[in-house]
């Protein structure tokens, strides 16, 4: 399929539990390794970059059982599992990410009940996670930085999702609610690695500590980063990979909703609003958001000093039942990409864009009732027979051509493998 498309590059996760079955590093699997040795020789061998996340959501049970990302040893554990991926795949992976969407690991695992673990800790749940997951990857940036960067020469950063969220209304009080709820869905996660200043964001944590009091607590629910831990955090990234989908409006005073109290959205207490022409998806949460791309990258870029950028994942869903002919899914990537057309132009120093996803997969809490592929996956058939859908033509002739045409309309829904690829 990478090579139908014409890729370059391809990203995929590395299953903590299949390289180090007990958690810890002290048995690693030979049979793990040589699972991922086959697919990332067998990618250059076509000559697509592999692009590895550390982690995304599967932690070992064995640590879960012992508190996951709250207990504050999480930290060592992720350093001493980075250090085994670097040593046994560095030699030719280039591009590292530590984590994969900490919000999602943390507000919906930790802090909330969408995400495993369920742990549904409205209090203290997401900021505490925030804290030791921020820990773990400046814990696995050092390692690599200091004892595999010398002899691989890669890089390695975090990718986040960060969806744009803008004010309803010029408004001061609107403005100031946009801006709390960027602090909260991705600031918490971005703010200690990318900000000259270190730790959780300022605003955030002086509302947090406030309600904290008010609330009871003997000190603020959202821990705070010493000065030493600051300055170990920052700048532990050579680029900001971005999960990119939607976004939505926010306002002061309408659109809110009932949230747990305490909660991360209890302490924003801000509502939210998506306009109704945008187009909807198969998935309750995803609009196709005019200029989303272009809104939050070049925010991002202002706001922390121009770092790199690659685009992690942009995608759409469809319902199980939809056609292989998603019109819907062109309109969206053709959007997102004159989007990221006019990203560059703005100067943003934006290095990568990656597509979800390149086949159906298991949605999380949404199983398979939400589809995201390229191509379509007959999950009926014990053969699990992938059939690239129009979308996938229309991406292949992008990234052949390297322009978005509007008239484009493949001829043929036979798919391919170009000489040379």
């Amino acid at each position: 399929m990478m090579r139908e498309l014409g890729l370059d590059a391809y990203r995929f996760s590395l299953s903590w539990s299949r390289i180090l079955p007990n958690g810890l590093a002290n048995k690693v699997s030979d049979a793990g390794v040589e699972f991922y040795n086959n697919y990332i020789d067998e990618m250059i061998k076509y000559g697509i970059k592999p692009m590895v996340t550390l982690y995304h959501w599967d932690l070992p049970q064995k640590l879960q059982d012992l508190g996951g990302f709250m207990n504050p040893l999480f930290p060592e554990w992720f350093e001493d599992y980075a250090r085994v991926v670097f040593e046994k795949f560095g030699d030719r992976v280039k591009h590292w990410i530590t984590f994969n969407e900490p919000r999602e690991i943390c507000f919906e695992g930790y802090g909330s009940a969408t995400k495993a673990p369920i742990l549904n800790a409205t209090d203290v749940g997401v900021y505490y996670c925030a804290k030791n997951l921020v820990m773990g990857h400046a814990r696995a940036y050092y390692a690599y930085v200091n004892d595999f960067k010398p002899s691989q020469e890669g890089v390695c950063g975090i990718t986040i999702s960060v969806n744009w969220f803008g004010a309803l209304t010029d408004s001061e009080e609107d403005q100031f609610a946009a801006e709390m709820k960027r602090q909260a869905e991705w600031g918490l996660y971005a703010e200690p690695i990318f900000s000259e200043e270190g730790g959780f964001p300022k605003e955030l944590a002086e509302i947090v500590a406030k309600k904290s009091a008010e609330q009871g607590y003997p000190r603020s629910r959202m821990p705070e980063f010493s000065d030493e831990e600051k300055d170990f955090v920052k700048g532990t990234a050579d680029f900001l990979g971005v999960n990119h989908y939607t976004a939505g409006l926010v306002s002061a005073t309408e659109y809110k909703t009932h949230h747990p109290v305490p909660s991360l959205y209890d302490d924003i207490d801000v509502g939210s609003y998506t306009p109704p022409e945008w187009p909807k998806s198969a998935s309750s949460w995803l609009k196709l958001a005019p200029n989303s791309i272009y809104n939050a990258l070049t925010h991002l870029h202002k706001k922390y000093n121009g770092p790199i950028f690659y685009i992690t994942e942009n995608g759409w869903s469809s319902p199980p039942e939809a056609d292989i002919l998603d019109d819907d899914r062109i309109r969206y990537y053709r959007a997102a990409l004159n989007s990221v057309l006019d990203t560059l132009e703005a100067g943003v120093d934006l290095r990568g864009y990656m597509a979800w996803s390149l086949m159906d997969n298991f949605e999380w809490m949404e199983g398979y009732t939400e589809r995201f592929g390229l191509y379509r996956v007959n999950f009926s058939d014990p053969g699990r027979e992938r059939t690239p859908r129009k979308s996938a033509f229309v991406y292949k002739q992008i990234i052949k051509s390297r322009m978005i045409d509007e008239e484009y309309e493949p001829d043929t829904l036979d798919m391919t493998i170009d000489e040379g690829n």
